[in-house]
């Protein structure tokens, strides 16, 4: 049974579910802290006032006279009641049940009370103040007015808090979309970019983040418009090497099969058909290990390899047939071990090409050099010619498929164009660096081979995979 795919929300939509639920948590957070000080504020808020009517009235004895005598509440929503404490310490008035032993002796005593008591079965707030005349005079408020100042102050709350919520979820669509747009029109290009359109361009807006996306892309686009190109250049380049032979063997085959070439011609023919063939067997080889080498399985057998003896062996190969082309082979080594962790098969294999291209280019009677050093903890290996060089833009160049072999085919020696392109991907595949320069002693051009004493993991894909 096939799972269905979950759907996935939007940026935007999370954006806006973000921003909402932190809000929703602050004004939480507000009211659960704001229900407690409000609480506090308004009981606090009551006692001044009452605390203030009790002044007024100490000062008015008749007033309070009056009103004990009446046994009235003062006016008001409040009812609010009153006590007094003669000099006597008699507490009379419809408030005296609030006042124990302790807020009598206080009163007596010219100090003010404060508290909060039982009344009628109701929680009031009590406050009294001493008299002129020696007593104290006391008010009692029921504790409903604390609660009614509460809920009105918390009513007011209600809109503010609630238009900072509903301010939150707008803010937070706005950025959404503000975000979601440019990484909308990233992702469009970018599709847009693997059907195989180019010369796109994304906007760089929004934060900067969004600007470097969109430069990379770009970026991307321009780098796979020139990988493309370097593709289609290699296509035409492997086109035109592997028509010619096969046009100059088709011509033999077809004059042997007619009978044009007989007799005496018939060796001849035979040599220039196996001449045509190693050539496309050696190009079809280079093409074949530069694949393999942009390999995830590629395989390296790592062990501890002395390269002195490695280059010694080498050099033993390469002196003859570079004798046999006129050329004065040279070898610079240290003469003792220089032990590195490598696979000795593919440093050979990267030095064989390396002295193969440099012996196409140099003339009779030049030198051609294999040197080996310590450098640092690992090892560097120069091939050097007496060649025509390198100029900077050769340089730039180099180890790009088929890029000089395009660029001198008719002027030098050329080979296939993949052999410096392979000894770039081998020495990345080894943890080293290959580099290329057109200042050699010599009077031609360096290639220089660093190799660290302990490669680091293999590398899925080489570094200049792009071109």
């Amino acid at each position: 049974m096939t799972a269905v795919p979950r759907r996935r929300g939007s940026l935007a939509h999370g954006i806006v579910l973000l921003t909402t639920a932190v809000a929703l948590v602050a004004v939480l957070l507000t009211w659960v802290f704001a229900w407690r000080m409000i609480r506090g504020s308004a009981e606090a808020q009551e006692r001044d006032q009452l605390s203030r009517q009790a002044e007024v009235m100490a000062r008015t004895p008749p007033l309070a006279g009056w009103m004990l005598r009446r046994q009235e509440r003062i006016a008001g929503p409040e009812h609010i009641r009153l006590a007094l404490v003669d000099p006597s310490g008699r507490v009379d008035g419809p408030a005296a049940a609030v006042v124990d032993g302790t807020r009598r002796a206080a009163l007596l005593a010219g100090e003010s009370v404060s508290a909060t008591a039982r009344l009628d079965g109701r929680t009031v707030l009590v406050e009294g103040v001493p008299t002129a005349a020696g007593g104290g005079l006391v008010l009692a408020q029921p504790m409903s007015a604390v609660d009614e100042a509460s809920d009105r102050t918390r009513g007011a709350l209600v809109v503010p808090l609630v238009l900072g919520l509903a301010g939150a979820a707008l803010a937070g669509a706005l950025l959404g979309r503000r975000l979601a747009r440019p990484l909308v029109s990233a992702a469009r290009t970018a599709h847009r970019l693997s059907e195989g359109e180019r010369g796109l361009t994304v906007p760089a807006e929004g934060p900067a983040e969004l600007v470097e996306l969109a430069g990379a892309l770009n970026s991307l686009d321009a780098a796979l418009a020139r990988s493309e190109n370097r593709q289609r250049e290699f296509l035409l380049s492997v086109s035109h090497e592997i028509r010619t032979p096969l046009t100059t063997v088709r011509g033999y085959a077809e004059a042997l099969a007619d009978e044009v070439v007989t007799g005496e011609e018939v060796p001849e023919a035979g040599r220039i058909l196996r001449t045509e063939i190693e050539r496309l067997e050696r190009f079809v080889g280079d093409l074949l290990a530069l694949a393999r080498l942009e390999a995830d399985d590629f395989r390296l057998d790592i062990d501890e390899v002395d390269l002195d003896a490695l280059v010694a062996e080498a050099a033993t190969a390469w002196s003859a047939r570079c004798a046999g082309h006129g050329v004065d082979f040279r070898v610079e080594r240290p003469a003792r071990p220089l032990t590195v962790a490598t696979d000795g098969f593919r440093v050979r294999q990267l030095v064989d090409g390396l002295t193969e291209n440099a012996l196409r280019v140099t003339p009779a009677g030049k030198p051609l050099v294999l040197a080996l050093y310590a450098d640092g903890s690992g090892a560097r290996i120069e091939i050097r010619d007496a060649g025509p060089g390198l100029s900077a833009r050769d340089v730039a160049v180099a180890f790009e498929r088929g890029a000089l072999a395009d660029r001198y085919r008719g002027v030098r020696a050329v080979g296939s164009g993949l052999g410096l392109a392979i000894a770039d991907r081998l020495t990345t595949r080894l943890g080293g660096t290959v580099t290329a320069a057109g200042d050699a002693p010599e009077g031609g051009a360096r290639f220089t081979v660093r190799l660290p004493r302990r490669p680091a993991a293999a590398l899925p894909y080489p570094p200049r995979t792009l071109r």
